[in-house]
């Protein structure tokens, strides 16, 4: 949790600086991209333990996350002010759409995996059963005396 929200202050910071020395919103496209992704993935963890029921540091969490929100206002004001008009709104909508668009990605990600190795348990049960059936033969070939 604590990497994440290095990433996110430190990418925060890029963007804050940026802004300050060009005065342009779009130079820090990676800063703002990284924040973003930061942001998620804190989210996400923090909503994984709360699934699988590990809670050690809930204050820890809590005020990481409200530090990103406060960033995140931050760079609400500073689209508002500092970009295009209607800027924020369209964010948003991009945020959303490549939020979904990431989720599809990861769901087919998963699914990948699960058919690799689906195929990988099945092709160690042909071996197996190969070997078996090549041992056998051995031992029967054995019986009757064909490798004296």
């Amino acid at each position: 949790m604590l990497a994440e929200l290095a990433a996110a202050n430190a990418a925060f910071a890029v963007i804050k600086k940026t802004l300050a020395n060009t005065g342009e919103l779009a130079r820090a496209g990676k800063a703002i991209s990284d924040f973003v992704i930061a942001k998620e993935e804190l989210q996400r963890k923090g909503n994984k333990k709360k699934r699988s029921g590990v809670r050690t540091s809930d204050l820890e969490e809590f005020m990481a996350l409200e530090k990103i929100k406060q960033q995140e206002e931050q760079l609400k004001q500073i689209m508002i002010y500092a970009g295009r008009p209607g800027l924020w709104n369209d964010w948003q909508k991009f945020q959303a759409e490549a939020r979904k668009e990431r989720r599809v990605q990861e769901e087919l990600a998963k699914r990948r995996r699960a058919e690799i190795m689906e195929m990988l348990g099945l092709g160690a049960v042909a071996i197996a059963i190969s070997a078996g059936v090549a041992g056998l033969l051995a031992w029967m070939a054995w019986l009757k005396g064909w490798f004296d």
